[in-house]
């Protein structure tokens, strides 16, 4: 059988499940891309945008009730319960092919069914994955088309006839109560009816770039990770690479996009990723990462050329705008990204003024823009064979407890910290905003089988390798008494991984506590920054309390393992533990945090 022919056979038996009325096969060319772009805005599906201000831009307007990831109707499909997990919604996989087939079964009728063939990485390169998904919607073609290397450019990459993930899509009819997003990792398949949203319908994104390629690189000896990845070039020209887990809307886009403060004169910061990284061993013993993605899907909402000018240059043409403000010259409004304009339409199509009191913008709203447009984006960022690791940072939105940085003491406690990461929920999901959640490196919900082996597999691939990264945990999102944030960010974030370097490279000055090892109040340069001594104490503190209390409700998340839980896992949560309990907690500063004190004297530990 011909590789074609393998695509063939799946997408007929697609056909016959839907019944389309015709089958649309995209090539990704220039042509094709207008052709449906055009359709896309005769059905109303897009909206063109003023050509002069935002060249290429169109805007896209969800129901409003289909804007986010919707985790609750999200699926494992393992034969055994148990190799979902207890952090995962579960199903039969032969209940989920009869269930969600019956939902399929002529939801095409009348429509165009597009067949889109898609590469994940680089082209050429190891880690690059084939896809293919059928959808019928204009809106998932052309963001895929932006997403991925889409078309003619993905089958010829295809290694084996059987060698791709069968990504069925459909909208339906966008009803809640007939949406599914299943995975079937031992079939590398996805089936996903009911949305149109991003995250439940750019199947190559979370569901196969996560869910599906965790699943395969467990088995490979690789991994998949919600993470960003970076460059950072200092003035003598070399560069140096980090990855970083945040939970959605933390933060990743902006700090991949970095710019260096003026103090920082000759540093320079390169965007490999925003969003997803792969990350395999190298032969020198290193971890080396890749982008598998070619565009950004990026929130909107706090966006500015204040917080991340790269962002906004990038996306002033060729861009997909979903769920923004119009105004009333055809360019696109959200808050936080400037003044408000007088009026325009809100997302869901109303008019809107700025004295309404209603967002214009849904919070969750997006951006799709290629990732070549990004003025930052680095020269390696299509490289076959990645960037090589120096550092991998966890971090979230914790109000009070985390400090500005520290470092883990070893990697085996560093994928401990990775487990314990907790952060403020966002928009990016269905649900309740702003309560604090248990998220793994950040990938509750994007892990595809048993978390409990997912900690395994990360403490198996620090065996694998002679040099592993240091990991650190950041949190730029730390507030005081006064409820204010403590730290400046965006830019100013490079003085935390400018220090994370330094102790990559046997410099720097820290501080050991039972959490992990934090800078010393003289490690940071501070050089143009002006931070008040009892702020910087309150960033760097750890509260004993307040680590014991977390130490407690971490115990309660793992315990939901059960005997899967590796026992280092264990072991770590257990040495945490009885550090805690050597510690003595003084009066909170005047900057809104307690700093840990050890009994005895303190122990400053250069690298």
């Amino acid at each position: 059988m011909s590789k074609r022919s393998a695509i063939e056979a799946w997408v007929d038996d697609a056909a016959r499940r839907a019944r389309p009325e015709r089958v649309v096969w995209c090539d990704g060319s220039e042509a094709e891309k207008e052709r449906l772009t055009a359709e896309a805005v005769r059905t109303g599906a897009l909206a063109p945008l003023n050509p002069k201000k935002l060249p290429g831009c169109f805007l896209h307007r969800s129901p409003p009730h289909d804007v986010a990831r919707t985790e609750k109707l999200t699926f494992i499909c393992t034969p055994k319960k148990e190799d979902a997990g207890p952090t995962n919604n579960w199903m039969d996989p032969a209940e989920a092919y009869k269930r969600v087939g019956g939902i399929f079964a002529g939801s095409m009728k009348g429509r165009t069914m597009y067949v889109i063939p898609f590469l994940m990485g680089p082209p050429g390169s190891p880690a690059a994955r084939v896809g293919v998904q059928v959808t019928d919607s204009l809106y998932v073609v052309l963001n895929m088309r932006i997403m991925t290397r889409m078309g003619n450019a993905a089958l010829e990459e295809l290694s084996a006839p059987d060698a791709f993930t069968r990504c069925l899509h459909g909208t339906g009819d966008l009803d809640l109560a007939r949406r599914f997003i299943c995975h079937f990792p031992q079939d590398n398949a996805i089936w996903s009816v009911g949305s149109g949203y991003g995250g439940n319908a750019l199947l190559g994104k979370k569901c196969l770039a996560l869910r599906i390629a965790g699943f395969l690189g467990r088995s490979e000896g690789w991994m998949a990770e919600h993470m960003m990845i970076v460059g950072i070039e200092a003035p003598s020209g070399e560069t140096h690479y980090i990855a970083g887990a945040f939970p959605s809307s933390c933060g990743k886009t902006n700090l991949a996009m970095l710019i260096p403060p003026a103090a920082f004169e000759g540093y320079k910061v390169w965007t490999v990723g925003d969003d997803i990284a792969w990350i395999r061993p190298g032969a020198d013993g290193r971890l080396w990462a890749v982008n598998p993605e070619a565009g950004f899907f990026g929130v909107a909402p706090g966006t500015s050329r204040k917080t991340n000018p790269n962002a906004m240059a990038m996306i002033q043409k060729n861009t997909i705008y979903t769920n923004v403000l119009k105004t009333l010259d055809d360019g696109v409004w959200w808050e936080g990204m400037s003044d408000p304009p007088a009026s325009g339409t809100d997302w869901q199509g109303r008019p809107w003024t700025s004295a309404s009191g209603e967002k214009g913008a849904h919070p969750n709203a997006r951006f799709t823009a290629p990732a070549a447009q990004c003025p930052s984006i680095s020269k390696h960022w299509q490289d076959p064979a990645g960037v090589p690791l120096s550092a991998i940072l966890f971090g979230g939105r914790r109000a009070r407890l985390a400090p500005l940085i520290y470092e883990s003491f070893d990697w085996n406690h560093g994928v401990f910290v990775g487990s314990s990461m907790a952060s403020e929920t966002t928009a990016a999901a269905a649900g309740q905003v702003g309560v604090v959640r248990r998220d793994p490196m950040a990938m509750l919900p994007f892990c595809g089988y048993n978390m409990a082996d997912y900690f395994g597999h990360w403490l198996a691939m620090g065996r694998r390798v002679k040099n592993p990264p240091k990991i650190f945990h950041v949190n730029w999102f730390r507030k005081g008494a006064d409820g204010a944030f403590l730290w400046p960010g965006y830019g100013e974030n490079l003085r935390a991984l400018l220090w994370a370097l330094d102790r990559c490279h046997g410099k720097g000055q820290a501080q050991e506590t039972p959490i992990g090892l934090v800078p010393t109040a003289k490690a940071l340069n501070l050089k143009g920054l002006d931070l008040p001594t009892d702020r910087l104490e309150a960033l760097l503190a750890a509260d004993a309390d307040d680590w014991r209390t977390d130490a407690a409700d971490h115990a309660q998340f793992l315990a939901r393992f059960g005997k899967r839980l590796p026992p280092e896992i264990r072991r770590q949560h257990q040495a945490l533990v009885h550090r805690l309990g050597r510690v003595s907690t003084p009066a909170p500063s005047t900057g809104g945090a307690a700093k840990p004190r050890k009994k005895g004297k303190s122990r400053t530990v250069k690298n």
